[in-house]
Order: C-alpha cells, then sequence, then structure tokens
C-alpha cells in the first residue's frame, strides 16, 4: 500500500532556520524553501527582499501524515518563531518575514485556526500570524536549499 503525502507550508521569518527544523523530523519526507503569498510570478530573492512583491520567505513540508501529523507541525512552527511580532523576525524586518500559514485543505485551516488559538495561552502579546490559502510556489534559487546544512550549521537564531 502507496502512502499519500501531504504539504503544508509556513512563513516564520528567514526560511534558512525554519527549513532546518522541519527537516529533522521524522515523517517530514522533504522541505524546499521558497515564496508564497505575493503578487509577481516566479520571484527571486532580490526581487523579495524589496518588500514589493507581497511574498512571504516560507518553507514547504512534504510529510507523512502516518508518521508524524499537521498537528504536531504546527506545534513545531509555533515553538520556532516569535508569531507576536508583525512583519519581523529578530533583526529581519519587512512582509516578506511575516508569520503565517498557507493551508492546502478546509481540513489545514481549522486545524491551523484552533492551533493558533491554543498557542495564543504562551504569548503574553496578540499573535499576528496570518492564516490564509496556499497559493503558488515559487522555489528559492538553489543555494538558499538546506543552506545551514550547506554551511554545517543547526540554526541561525541570534
Amino acid at each position: 500500500m502507496e502512502t499519500q503525502l501531504s504539504k503544508a507550508s509556513f512563513g516564520a521569518g528567514c526560511f534558512w532556520g525554519v527549513e532546518a527544523a522541519f527537516r529533522r523530523l521524522a515523517g517530514v519526507k522533504s522541505t524546499q524553501v521558497g515564496y508564497m503569498g505575493g503578487t509577481t510570478k516566479n520571484p527571486t530573492y532580490e526581487d523579495v527582499c524589496t518588500d514589493r512583491t507581497g511574498h512571504a520567505e516560507v518553507v514547504e513540508v512534504t510529510f507523512d501524515p502516518q508518521v508524524i501529523s499537521y498537528h504536531d507541525l504546527l506545534e513545531v512552527f509555533w515553538s520556532n518563531h516569535n508569531p507576536t511580532t508583525l512583519n519581523r523576525q529578530g533583526p529581519d524586518v519587512g512582509a516578506q518575514y511575516r508569520s503565517a500559514i498557507f493551508y492546502y485543505s478546509p481540513e489545514q485551516l481549522v486545524e491551523a485556526r484552533a492551533s493558533r488559538e491554543a498557542a495564543q495561552a504562551k504569548f503574553p502579546k496578540p499573535i499576528v500570524t496570518q492564516i490564509v490559502p496556499a497559493s503558488e510556489f515559487w522555489r528559492a534559487e538553489e543555494y538558499h536549499q538546506q543552506y545551514l546544512e550547506k554551511r554545517g550549521q543547526t540554526h541561525c537564531h541570534i
């Protein structure tokens, strides 16, 4: 019997560290970083950095829901960034660094909303995370893929 894989996409600031966090999880079959939620077709990193394309830096996670649940991925999402800062993560500022969950199904939407509500209890400030339908994913340039692994690093938090 063939396993049916699922997708999840998250924006949580700079995509390098976010990708590394998800890549380590059992049940995650692959990750790739890129851009989602904007208006420019086939944007480059330089385009997105202008903060004029509307895209967020995202990690697209392909996972086996028999091994890891969407709920578990959401828990990793909440624990790996600050969802209370609008268009900012640490020193990175701009809408491309926004906190966002891009959902692929009505079930993911329901679960993401419930997860955001549950996560709010852990943060003293209001969560500003967007929960929006997944749109076209534009894969980032190759040098961004598995960026930290290629440099022998495990995280990029300051």
